[in-house]
């Protein structure tokens, strides 16, 4: 009798293992990629994975086969990297949702701006340009911005892995794509796609709302 329940665990635990390679291990560049930008360094974004994995590994028994793995692996890595970084600095600053009043369902979508004729140029330049934008924000957008332009997670699946309202996360998405089209923007002026005329408001002051204005009026007068 004993001998047959020995067979099983190993059985169970041989199906365990194989499931854990099949479900979790195929997102392993998906969360390297995540990780480098949480990070900003190319090995610790190697040991945030690792200690991922391994917590994965050993909790494999709580994740129920057939839910969203790639989300679930998402929580623990993005848990412990937001832990990691709290423990060397509990001054972490959370921009919550003290100017979400003026923003509207509509301008929580995805930046206009990503899918413009300036931004053709920034394509091919787009792994360093984008990177370089995207590392420059505080970890509060860049984060949420990772997780939902570069891997596809829904408002609400960004929710669970941060563990905040779905609000949050909209109005976190809301500003750091805003403060990215900005720097993509003052990028573009400067290597001269976007003539600076064009650029500037009426105090002379460097403006993608001025900008945007004048596009749209030209459009208009066409």
């Amino acid at each position: 009798m004993i001998f047959f329940k020995s067979r099983e665990k190993a059985d169970d635990a041989k199906r365990a293992e194989a499931t854990f390679r099949e479900e979790a291990l195929v997102h392993m560049s998906s969360l390297y990629q995540a990780a480098r930008y949480m990070t900003r360094d190319d090995a610790a974004a190697v040991d945030l994975v690792q200690d991922t994995l391994l917590k994965a590994h050993r909790f494999w028994h709580r994740y129920k086969e057939g839910t969203n793995c790639k989300a679930w692996l998402f929580r623990i890595q993005t848990n412990t990297f937001l832990n990691s970084t709290r423990k060397k600095s509990r001054a972490m600053t959370l921009i919550e949702d003290a100017d979400t009043d003026s923003a509207t369902d509509g301008l929580y979508e995805q930046s206009a701006f990503y899918g413009t004729p300036e931004t053709h140029y920034l394509q091919g330049a787009f792994p360093e340009i984008i990177k370089e934008a995207l590392e420059a924000l505080p970890e509060t957008f860049r984060i949420p911005i990772v997780l939902a332009d570069l891997q596809d997670f829904s408002y609400k699946e960004i929710a669970e892995i941060i563990g905040c309202p779905v609000g949050t996360v909209m109005s976190r998405l809301f500003r750091g794509r805003k403060r990215l089209q900005e720097a993509l923007f003052a990028h573009a002026v400067e290597q001269g796609i976007i003539d600076v005329a064009d650029a500037t408001d009426d105090d002379g002051a460097l403006s993608l709302a001025a900008y945007r204005v004048r596009k749209k009026l030209r459009g208009g007068s066409r």
